[in-house]
């Protein structure tokens, strides 16, 4: 039997996407009243843990294969300018951009790099 993780192994975010797992959110206030259920996910803002990044965004390559049309094009020529996030980030995230999707009984979002706000690492941003 797999593991979830083994199957988000099989997973392939595309393009400037990437996906986050949901933190726990608290389910009372300060003052010990209870939350109802979807009230979190209601605000605008989220956090949650960087699961996957996609490849980043698609940039043009500039060779001498480009002055020489007549040449067949190579696809795997495809070069990315990388996203800022990186798996294992704490990430606070516009809510209206993500697409919330359930995978294996398990809640994630897959957010454009644009809706990511603020990230947190563990090692010291230089």
């Amino acid at each position: 039997m797999k593991t979830t993780e083994d199957n988000l192994n099989n997973l392939i975010v595309v393009g400037d996407k990437v996906l986050i797992k949901p933190c726990s959110t608290k389910t009372k206030t300060k003052s010990g009243l209870f939350l109802p259920p979807g009230y979190s996910e209601k605000e605008e803002l989220q956090k949650g843990y960087v699961v996957k990044v996609g490849p980043g965004i698609p940039i043009p390559s500039l060779t001498d294969e480009d002055n020489e049309p007549w040449k067949p094009k190579n696809p795997e020529r495809v070069r990315y300018m990388p996203l800022q996030p990186i798996v294992g980030d704490l990430a606070i995230f516009l809510t209206k951009g993500a697409i919330e999707i359930m995978y294996n009984d398990q809640k994630y979002f897959i957010v454009p790099q644009y809706s990511v706000l603020l990230l947190e690492r563990d090692e010291p941003v230089v």
